[in-house]
């Protein structure tokens, strides 16, 4: 689905790539999936949706290429969490989609979907059977301060402040009209899911 959404100044696109990447063997972000990086892709599709993108990263300089604007992690050690707070902390809009480095199938509907549900929440984030998809939702800047609070108490989990804030729940039944595969939250966290993944696309 070929989707351009309105009003693209509401909301900022931001890439978290600060993983080790330790199961992989090497930066998952560069994986190429028919041919383009996943960040490239991303990063691509992040610019026809968002007026603003932003990475956040561990090692700035090797994203410096992508057209996007590009922070290191404030908060070094705390994980996706951590990369959180940097992108709502830099984000120049109220809002932010998050997404991982790593899934090469982002779906513009979909995105699109989660959209419409911003208003009167702080997180909108979708729920397969594989549970919450924190790395696939929409964050306010009213999330800033919780998560301060709960990396003060030694969580790094994302889903660890959402008691704290206003969270809206998209239900399997509803992704599936838009994606029917649930191909959205595809990620890439070890050779053999990469194996796995070429058997269902052409991958060079």
């Amino acid at each position: 689905m070929s989707v351009i959404l309105d009003n693209r100044k509401s909301i900022t696109g931001a890439i978290l790539s600060g993983g080790k990447s330790l199961r992989m063997g090497k930066n998952k972000a560069f994986i190429k999936i028919e041919g383009v990086p996943i960040i490239q892709r991303i990063n691509d599709l992040f610019q026809k949706l968002f007026q603003e993108t932003l990475i956040v990263t561990n090692r700035r300089d090797f994203y410096l290429h992508l057209k996007a604007s590009v922070y290191e992690d404030l908060l070094p050690g705390s994980g996706a969490l951590g990369g959180l707070y940097t992108g709502l902390f830099y984000s120049s809009f109220h809002y932010s989609f998050t997404v991982a480095c790593d899934m090469p199938y982002l779906n513009a509907g979909l995105i699109h979907y989660l959209r419409q549900y911003m208003e009167g929440h702080d997180v909108v984030v979708p729920r397969t059977e594989d549970g919450l998809q924190p790395l696939h939702a929409i964050y306010s800047k009213n999330c800033i301060e919780p998560i301060q609070r709960v990396l003060q108490n030694k969580k790094t989990r994302i889903i660890d402040f959402y008691h704290l804030v206003r969270v809206k729940i998209i239900e399997p039944k509803e992704i599936l009209s838009i994606d029917p595969y649930m191909e959205s939250f595809i990620n890439i966290n070890t050779p053999e899911e990469l194996i796995r993944l070429k058997k269902r696309h052409t991958i060079v």
